[in-house]
């Protein structure tokens, strides 16, 4: 982790413009073809919701931007985020946050979820280490599609943490698509960014063997 020098940073106006908004938030959604994405787990046995969040939170790391943080005046940017993501407990219609180390190979991050799912369905918290911000949060709604998210946020302080949601995925002219929310804090990115995101996560769906790739 290290410190942006705000009098050098080519978006500070940026920065200081969208900053103190009562909503800085910028969010976007849009389908993405899973189609290769949905052979490739079957053919592994690979569970899908912790291949999602693998592919969300590793798409995350790529894009440096959505490693950037506002910490008071300042904005830090972590060699590394990790997902932290919702999942229903074993106590009917209750979830928990489920948060969990990122690692840049699918299998050891697959077991580790696994690990960390199973405890938290026992253990539900919906609390984060204080001033933790070195984290995505996602969520999952397999329960039906949806084209557009809101996700709720903390103001104030500033909440500069990105929030990305996926739904039920659905078929359309022969392909299998899902619907992707990203929302992130403008101070911090900007629509070019979040369509880096979205290219990078595609490039992923579209050629799945590169998850073996670190």
């Amino acid at each position: 982790m290290h410190f942006i020098d705000l009098n050098t940073w080519v978006r500070r106006k940026h920065f200081d413009f969208f900053k103190n908004m009562a909503n800085p938030c910028v969010n976007f959604c849009a389908n993405v073809d899973i189609t290769h994405l949905r052979t490739f787990v079957k053919k592994h046995n690979l569970p899908f919701t912790q291949t999602v969040v693998y592919i969300v939170s590793r798409t995350a790391n790529t894009v440096k931007e959505f490693r950037y943080r506002i910490r008071d005046e300042q904005v830090v940017v972590h060699d590394q985020v990790h997902p932290s993501f919702t999942i229903m407990t074993d106590v009917e219609d209750i979830f928990t946050f489920c948060t969990v180390n990122y690692q840049a190979e699918l299998k050891p991050f697959i077991a580790h979820t696994r690990e960390v799912m199973d405890f938290r369905k026992n253990n539900p918290t919906l609390e984060d280490e204080p001033g933790q911000d070195n984290l995505l949060f996602l969520s999952a709604i397999p329960w039906f599609s949806f084209t557009s998210f809101q996700h709720p946020m903390h103001a104030p302080p500033i909440d500069s943490v990105p929030r990305i949601a996926w739904g039920k995925y659905f078929e359309e002219n022969g392909r299998i698509k899902m619907p992707l929310a990203v929302q992130a804090h403008h101070g911090l990115v900007d629509g070019v960014h979040i369509g880096k995101y979205y290219q990078h996560f595609q490039s992923l769906l579209d050629e799945p063997d590169k998850l073996w790739e670190v």
